[in-house]
């Protein structure tokens, strides 16, 4: 099926190359030719069933939109393949596969709210997932996932945290963030011309705080300043011991 579905891309004119891949057979095309591949994938090589269309940010070289498509009606041996493309970083766009399959709906809404991407002749791409107002594209690597600094976690995270918590419960312990997660007041995206770098520009390299001093060493830190001077003490007298001087033997 794989030697299959390659033939017929090239066999219609379609530049199409197998990619180096560890489980189905990946296939790459370029992306003027991404629904004219799929529609031969389906009509002449009978690949019918559509499993899911998703995307991976490959910095530099752009987005990589995937499809996955497979063949059930060959007896109990299921044909697998991977179809992918690349779309530059700077307004990426593709044509959508939804007049070509239906299920590609769903995933095309997805793939635009967390990577940006848009889908032309799409017939309804407005966000699936995420709520309204949300700024930002979360699958991108330069998205900051700060999800606990936007909106803390409505359990319990550390004794006394909880908002169910009585008043005078546990005592709570030192608050720190998550691991990757700034500080409330230094993310998130910045007017032009504001006095604060954007910590999401490109050309800015991330800074690793240093670590705060605990209250205690600070504590003892400032006794030991605050302390009066020890006075000399004065040197210890040999301990007596159980041995005689000698004796002289009577002449």
């Amino acid at each position: 099926m794989s030697a299959d579905a390659l033939d017929a891309l090239t066999g219609a004119g379609i530049a199409a190359k197998q990619a180096d891949s560890f489980g189905p057979v990946a296939i790459d095309v370029p992306a003027e030719s991404w629904v004219a591949a799929h529609e031969i994938l389906r009509e002449a090589v009978g690949l019918t069933f559509f499993d899911f269309l998703t995307a991976s940010d490959e910095l530099t070289d752009g987005f990589r939109v995937v499809s996955h498509l497979a063949d059930f009606w060959g007896g109990s041996h299921v044909e697998h393949v991977l179809v992918r493309t690349l779309v530059p970083r700077e307004n990426p766009s593709l044509p959508s596969l939804s007049d070509v399959y239906a299920g590609a709906n769903w995933h095309e809404r997805e793939t635009h709210e967390m990577f940006g991407i848009t889908f032309e002749n799409h017939p309804n791409l407005i966000p699936l997932l995420l709520p309204d107002g949300f700024e930002g594209n979360p699958l991108r690597k330069e998205f900051i996932l700060a999800s606990r600094v936007a909106k803390p976690w409505p359990g319990a995270k550390e004794p006394g945290e909880s908002d169910q918590a009585p008043a005078h419960g546990a005592p709570s312990r030192r608050r720190t963030l998550p691991p990757g997660v700034p500080d409330p007041d230094t993310w998130g995206p910045r007017p032009p011309g504001a006095a604060d770098p954007d910590p999401l520009a490109p050309a800015q390299a991330a800074s690793t705080p240093a670590r705060p001093r605990r209250a205690g060493a600070e504590r003892r830190t400032r006794k030991q300043a605050e302390a009066p001077p020890a006075e000399p003490q004065a040197p210890a007298e040999p301990a007596p011991t159980d041995q005689q001087p000698p004796v002289d033997p009577p002449s």
